[in-house]
């Protein structure tokens, strides 16, 4: 039922259809879109007239954000620090997504290794990931592979619990239908029926894990290590704001397309389930 803060409600309390179209091999919700457009452009509008009340190093306005960003285009500055954020991003979410992932289902499978590995699990994985930042840059240093550390300690711990509840809560009633129909080998059993039941929930973990280890990055980077992370604080800093808001928008834009292609790939991957 249709409840006030239903936007495709008509009047009479029925959900209406949204319009949609067909466009670039998908469907499109014109209704959702058009909210959306709305509400961006309202944020926008609000933000503008802030920033034609206030000096712009304290809030710039868009259109001040937007020359920043073309200027940091152009000269290839933007490229160049992205490139050095990626280079600690994606072997510290590769890694910790491989080692969280097999950890959390060699825990969920094995009650052997559940019952040996527990207590320590118990012990390090309320340690936040960027408590870690000290012994990071004590251990391997201040650059790309003491912020590599840091961003695999964010995705280990969220890939593993995903995998290890993903594991442990395999559906039952599949594991004995393959029993019945002569797997009966435990390798078999866990690559054949359990990992693809759970995969859903290992998927999701590893979604998570590439957009929040983006946090992971810039934390990292606040404290001294290359890249979009060092250039925000850095600008603010300098009370260049408009380039500090520049940066924070580089994360967002390549958040949404990291968040898209993990989007693309579980959707292949599961597609078998529809």
């Amino acid at each position: 039922m249709a409840t006030e803060f239903d936007p495709v409600a008509d009047s009479s309390g029925i959900r209406s259809q949204p319009t949609t179209t067909i466009a670039f091999g998908r469907e499109w919700n014109l209704t959702r879109l058009w909210y959306g457009f709305v509400g961006a452009a309202g944020f926008l509008a609000v933000w503008w007239a802030g920033g034609r009340e206030v000096p712009s190093y304290l809030l710039p306005t868009p259109s001040e954000v937007a020359g920043a960003l073309w200027t940091e285009l152009v000269s290839g500055e933007l490229l160049v620090h992205l490139g050095e954020s990626l280079l600690h991003y994606v072997p510290g979410v590769a890694g910790g997504v491989v080692a969280g992932g097999l950890l959390g289902i060699g825990m969920g499978w094995s009650l052997v290794i559940d019952a040996v590995l527990t207590p320590i699990v118990r012990v390090l994985r309320p340690i936040p990931p960027l408590a870690w930042i000290v012994f990071a840059i004590i251990w391997l240093g201040l650059g790309h592979t003491g912020a590599a550390f840091i961003v695999f300690i964010g995705a280990f711990w969220i890939t593993f619990y995903n995998a290890y509840e993903g594991v442990e809560n395999a559906s039952n009633e599949l594991v004995e239908v393959a029993t019945t129909l002569g797997v009966d080998s435990n390798r078999r059993l866990l690559w054949r029926v359990v990992i693809p039941d759970a995969l859903p929930g290992i998927l999701t973990g590893v979604r998570t894990s590439v957009g929040q280890c983006w946090m992971m990055v810039i934390a990292a980077e606040l404290f001294g290590a290359p890249g979009v992370g060092y250039e925000i604080i850095t600008s603010a800093n300098n009370l260049a704001m408009a380039r500090s808001i520049a940066y924070m928008l580089v994360i967002s834009v390549v958040f949404l397309l990291s968040d898209w292609a993990v989007r693309r790939v579980r959707a292949h991957l599961l597609d078998w389930q529809q």
